[in-house]
């Protein structure tokens, strides 16, 4: 079952990643896919604020993985719009067997690897401020986080 969710502004956007950070657990996984601009970034830094880190949360898009290790629960922010095939030299794999976070941007890129447990979040432009968003759960503990955050 799919879920859905209308931004109106980045406040809504951040407010939803803050009310998924409320329902954390250990291993999470979260893949975000949406067109360049649509707000993947600002997905992560309402999650990275809602878990106390106070570093800039910016695209790791040419360090591929950036580690913040200073919040309630370790985040791992992934950028793999560059991996291309090359993701076992990145060690992406090794990531999801930790009990830290996973954020993914454009993880439809290596979907072939990613974890069948997991969030999906597909992001959709609908106006200036205006963003449709898609959750996909994948397994059991995705769907009651849906459904206790919408």
């Amino acid at each position: 079952m799919d879920f859905k969710y209308t931004s109106r502004s980045e406040n809504d956007t951040k407010e939803l990643a803050e009310n998924i950070e409320s329902e954390k657990f250990p291993g999470m996984i979260i893949c975000l896919n949406g067109e360049l601009g649509s707000g993947k970034t600002l997905f992560v830094k309402g999650f990275a604020n809602a878990l106390g880190i106070e570093d800039d949360i910016t695209s790791p898009t040419f360090n591929i993985i950036k580690e913040y290790l200073d919040g309630e629960a370790e985040l791992y922010h992934m950028d793999v719009y560059r991996v291309e095939d090359n993701y076992d030299s990145v060690g992406i794999e090794d990531y999801f067997k930790r009990d830290g976070i996973c954020i993914i941007e454009w993880a439809d890129m290596i979907e072939e690897i990613l974890p069948k447990e997991r969030l999906d979040i597909n992001i959709s432009i609908a106006g200036e401020n205006t963003r449709f968003l898609t959750l996909i759960p994948h397994g059991e503990k995705y769907e009651e986080l849906c459904r206790s955050v919408l």
